[in-house]
């Protein structure tokens, strides 16, 4: 059996807890997860380093909607990534992107150096799956030193996109590390090992936990009327770990 690595994304310290019991080797640490995930407080992170063992990897994305950022937004993300790989982050999950949505080169170069520097991993995330042309993207992102990739091959899920993910694995992933992400679950990881014949899955395992104070009287803070909240599931942690490892 070969060894695959199953990352968890999680929005808080309960969720990267239960990414560790249920099997996994890697989180991505987020805040927001409803609008696609933003930066996690450094105390999060802090609490987490002192819960878990495993690898965290901290998202750093200042607001919802795209990846192309003004140089505000950037400087934001700069000092959050140095202040999370200060404080024990193992990586940063970032991804910037130029109007035209090809790859911003310097600011991905920049943020490469700052995450090198305190040795941590370099991960441009899905915003590599709002590009035209992935093969000059993913080129660029190797020459910029980018160590991974998170990518459900240009389509809505990874499942959807499998054929993509096979060809930039068989291309590219002898100079990079691709990890496929978006939709993978239980049902699919297998399908998706095989396909694909990468070697690292991205999953939410996600669960729907109920806050009864979220609408009360006239007033709702319910997010596209519902009340609930995303958070991972640890029994179903576990069952993507294991079908992963054939068990």
């Amino acid at each position: 059996m070969k060894d695959y690595v199953f990352e968890v994304c999680t929005g808080g310290v309960q969720d990267c807890i239960n990414a560790q019991l249920g099997g996994a080797d890697r989180a991505e640490l987020n805040s927001a997860l409803s609008i696609g995930g933003l930066t996690p407080t450094i105390s999060t992170l802090k609490m987490v380093k002192e819960k878990t063992t495993i690898k965290i990897v901290c998202m750093v994305r200042p607001r919802a909607a795209g990846f192309c950022y003004n140089e505000i937004e950037k400087e934001v993300m700069f000092k959050d990534a140095e202040e999370l790989l200060k404080h024990g982050a193992d990586g940063i999950s970032f991804g910037f992107l130029n109007k035209d949505a090809t790859i911003d080169v310097e600011s991905t170069k920049k943020m490469v150096e700052l995450v090198h520097r305190y040795q941590g991993d370099a991960v441009f995330h899905r915003a590599f799956d709002c590009v035209s042309d992935p093969n000059t993207a993913i080129q660029q992102l190797i020459q910029c030193g980018v160590d991974r990739i998170l990518t459900s091959g240009l389509q809505p899920t990874a499942y959807e996109g499998k054929d993509m993910l096979k060809t930039l694995q068989a291309k590219y992933g002898q100079q990079i590390q691709l990890l496929a992400g978006s939709g993978v679950n239980a049902n699919n990881i297998n399908e998706l090992r095989e396909h694909t014949c990468m070697h690292q899955f991205h999953s939410s395992c996600k669960m729907w936990e109920i806050d009864p104070t979220t609408t009360t009287g006239n007033v709702s803070f319910a997010f596209h009327n519902k009340d609930d909240y995303e958070a991972v599931s640890l029994d179903l942690v576990k069952q993507v770990a294991e079908k992963l490892r054939g068990k």
